[in-house]
């Protein structure tokens, strides 16, 4: 059984929302704090806890499949793959014909979080 407590999504709204102005601001964490009445290892706590939350979650946009340009193809022909462009600028080519089942257990291993 765990002993961690559960996550206050009220809390993590507040943290985010005060931790978005304060990069407005252009103050510094002390004078901000100060400002703000809040407490200085609280607010480094949070954005520290914040920011390793954001790196372990897995980031996913909008895919729109286009297709090649190049003669038209009959129908009953095998499609001409796959290319996915991953958040992190590299690019996956998956073949025509390629194998569901490796790709899927590729895509997992890519979405897996990192240490």
């Amino acid at each position: 059984m765990s002993t961690r407590k559960p996550r206050n999504p009220g809390k993590e709204r507040f943290w985010r929302q005060t931790l978005q102005q304060w990069r407005r601001s252009g103050l510094s964490v002390r004078a901000f704090c100060r400002l703000h009445d809040l407490p200085e290892p609280s607010f480094y706590f949070w954005r520290r806890a914040l920011d390793k939350r954001d790196r372990d979650t897995p980031t996913f946009v909008p895919v729109q499949v286009v297709p090649e340009p190049g003669p038209v193809q009959p129908s009953d022909a095998p499609a001409s793959g796959l290319e996915l462009l991953l958040a992190n600028g590299r690019v996956l080519r998956v073949p025509a014909g390629f194998d569901a089942d490796t790709l899927r257990r590729l895509l997992a291993l890519l979405e897996e979080r990192q240490p």
